[in-house]
């Protein structure tokens, strides 16, 4: 699988076959996909879909060599679990969707395998995904989530330690499941991890897809969520916090292509110290044969101190009138002193005023996990933040 795919989800080639000579892409709808890295150009950091990414220190990521094959990842076991590799031509390897840039391509090519975890179970599972292992080693990893028909499954990645990783991530949600994935950037400081989570969700299912980045330098984690079947429901929650140096970016795609589906998207950060760093960008799209759609996406920033900077910016294209709802919203800024002014008449110092409000701020996202133990590590870990933090 390494030609340039002209149609897929709607996505349709230009008439030539020169991309360096094409009318640069203007809708998310429209980016050309590939699984060969050769049919992208190489990465200047003025793309649209780059340019607000550290490109100099991903180098090898976009274009070098990466270590493929089997990875040092571990899986619980669970009822209705199985797991296994395969080829990258498997049949199973590509149903979510193909590359759309070029850091994903490079990832594909080099991947050599995927690890296949398939969900049957119709009593929900929790399934951990530990991937501690890894090394500063420039690695390509594919990674395979399949649900089944009327199968109902919580897989939380665990991501930790060091680690230099591009990967992919493929969803794909049967008719009727019920299905959250977890990712979990709790990397250390140096480490760099570049991942595209694309996702298919069939007839009538559910899928949340829930992303929590605190850990790492450089984290870009993109999920791309295609609601292919009628009914099908498809939520996408994002928190993180930034400090000093820290870039942490994501790029939300929701693909309505189907009638009747519904979507919501809400991505919370906090920011603190010189240098810190997010990026949110959120992409929606309702097809002209998604009469039916429901759909609303939000990201809100909180910045604590001065030398951050958030790049907010929601973008909805709508193919058509017959939709039950649209709607996007985006926010940055300080604390509303309204709420800390509240807490302070109820006997709390300002300092801790604002460290419960950030708590608050981000727990919304957190408390969706459902694991409690996962909810309350990760509690933890933005209590350590905010005890490092000077919120005046």
């Amino acid at each position: 699988m390494s030609t340039l795919q002209t149609e897929q989800h709607g996505f349709r080639e230009h008439t030539d076959g020169n991309w360096d000579t094409r009318v640069p892409v203007q809708t998310r709808s429209g980016r050309p996909r590939s699984t060969n890295v050769a049919d992208f150009p190489e990465v200047t950091g003025r793309e649209v879909n780059w340019k607000f990414t550290p490109v100099t220190e991903l180098s090898t990521l976009l274009s070098g060599e990466l270590q493929g094959g089997e990875q040092p990842v571990s899986v619980s076991d669970a009822a209705g679990v199985t797991v296994r590799y395969v080829p990258m031509d498997s049949e199973v390897v590509g149903r979510a969707g193909i590359p759309e840039d070029r850091a994903a391509a490079n990832a594909w090519g080099q991947a050599q395998v995927a690890q296949h975890i398939l969900l049957t179970s119709t009593e929900r599972q929790t399934v951990i995904v530990d991937r501690s292992a890894f090394t500063q080693q420039a690695t390509a990893a594919h990674t395979v989530i399949e649900a089944a028909a009327q199968s109902d499954s919580l897989v939380i990645i665990e991501n930790s330690g060091a680690a230099h990783l591009n990967e992919t991530v493929e969803i794909v949600v049967g008719e009727g499941a019920n299905l959250r994935v977890v990712s979990v950037q709790q990397w250390n400081e140096d480490a760099i991890h570049v991942a595209s989570h694309n996702a298919t969700v069939g007839r009538d299912a559910n899928f949340q897809h829930i992303v929590v980045s605190l850990g790492g330098k450089i984290v870009r984690v993109n999920p791309s969520i295609h609601l292919d079947g009628q009914g099908a429901n498809g939520e996408s929650y994002g928190a993180y916090f930034a400090d000093a140096g820290q870039h942490l970016e994501h790029q939300v795609y929701m693909d309505h292509n189907a009638p009747n589906s519904r979507s919501r998207v809400a991505y919370k950060g906090a920011l603190q110290g010189d240098g810190a760093r997010a990026v949110w960008i959120g992409d929606v799209l309702i097809r002209r044969v998604a009469s039916g759609t429901d759909s609303y996406e939000e990201n809100r920033n909180l910045t604590l101190t001065e030398g951050t900077r958030a790049d907010s910016i929601p973008n909805l294209e709508i193919e058509t009138g017959d939709i039950a709802g649209a709607g996007h919203a985006s926010t940055t800024g300080r604390f509303d002193e309204e709420h800390i002014f509240y807490l302070q008449s109820r006997g709390i110092s300002e300092d801790e005023a604002r460290k419960l409000v950030v708590r608050g701020f981000l727990l919304d996202v957190i408390q969706r996990i459902g694991n409690e133990q996962i909810e309350d590590r990760l509690q933890q870990a933005i209590d350590a933040e905010l005890e490092q933090s000077v919120l005046a």
